[in-house]
């Protein structure tokens, strides 16, 4: 059965301890893995080229969320420190309190972030891109 973007967090590891906690609110995010490179293997002998794969390619995790000052600053204060993320899929909702259980996946990495606004148009809503450079593959975690 398909899953809706409804419930998909972006997860960080708490400072003081094990314990994962909500960054911040998302709009979007990005692929959770890439193809890997192609390593050419064709001989004179084949008709046609030939491959196995290589390294699995992966670019900096963009995500994108509304702008608040508050939010930016949260962002903005974990810039050039090596932490844990992860992107939740699945929560629950008691009343009017959401809470992310990762039932439905949880991808797990670490990296370093970054934050800046983005521009907008007449009548828009002020976005802000979230950039992760991961240092760990991504995982998916089988808790």
């Amino acid at each position: 059965m398909a899953i809706s973007t409804y419930k998909i967090f972006l997860m960080k590891k708490a400072d003081a301890g094990e314990t994962w906690e909500k960054l911040i609110d998302i709009k979007e995010f990005p692929d959770l893995g890439g193809a890997p490179e192609m390593l050419e293997t064709t001989t004179l002998s084949d008709r046609m080229q030939t491959y196995i794969p290589g390294i699995q390619s992966l670019d900096a995790l963009e995500f994108t969320s509304n702008y608040t000052k508050e939010d930016y600053a949260k962002v903005k204060a974990l810039e050039g420190k090596k932490i844990k993320f992860a992107v939740w899929f699945g929560g629950t909702e008691e009343g009017n309190v959401l809470t992310p259980t990762g039932s439905d996946g949880k991808f797990s990495f670490e990296g370093q972030i970054s934050a800046f606004p983005v521009g907008a148009g007449v009548n828009e809503v002020v976005d802000m891109s979230i950039s992760i450079a991961p240092s760990t593959p991504i995982s998916m975690d089988e808790e």
